[in-house]
């Protein structure tokens, strides 16, 4: 896949390491975006647990039911938290009207609704994967009802 803001990334590699991806959305927010869309480790695990994400709010609700086999594993742990922080901001941004990425200058990508609420969804994502709440469908819900 050919990410031009990579390339100029690699080149130029800034010293604090959230500015290269602050850098990089403004340059290209919708390749950011689909960077963060991808999450391969949740849907592989959700698809081990014949779960399709099809980046609706449903698949959300179908996630919170799934069994936490995941927390078993200390080093799978934070990185699928992480994955379903960004998935759950891609069906926000996806599936409401006004919400949009936004990467703060120190790095962290948060979901910006129309309201100018932000959503800090990678903790919500960290929050769900260690103890199963927030549940990511409420965190949806909550969302789409701002």
């Amino acid at each position: 896949m050919k990410i031009p803001f990579l390339d100029k990334w690699r080149r130029g590699r800034p010293t604090e390491a959230g500015e290269g991806l602050a850098a990089a959305f403004e340059e290209d927010p919708e390749g950011v975006a689909g960077l963060f869309s991808e999450c391969e480790l949740l849907r592989s695990q959700a698809a081990g647990a014949g779960l399709e994400l099809d980046d609706s709010a449903t698949s959300l609700a179908a996630l919170d039911q799934l069994l936490p086999r995941w927390r078993d594993d200390p080093e799978l742990l934070p990185w699928l938290g992480n994955d379903a922080g960004l998935y759950l901001g891609t069906v926000i941004v996806r599936n409401v009207p006004g919400a949009a990425w936004h990467v703060w200058p120190a790095g962290q990508p948060v979901v910006r609704l129309g309201s100018g609420r932000e959503i800090h969804v990678v903790e919500a994502g960290l929050d769900w994967a260690v103890n199963g709440s927030p549940e990511l469908y409420r965190m949806y819900a909550e969302a789409s009802e701002a």
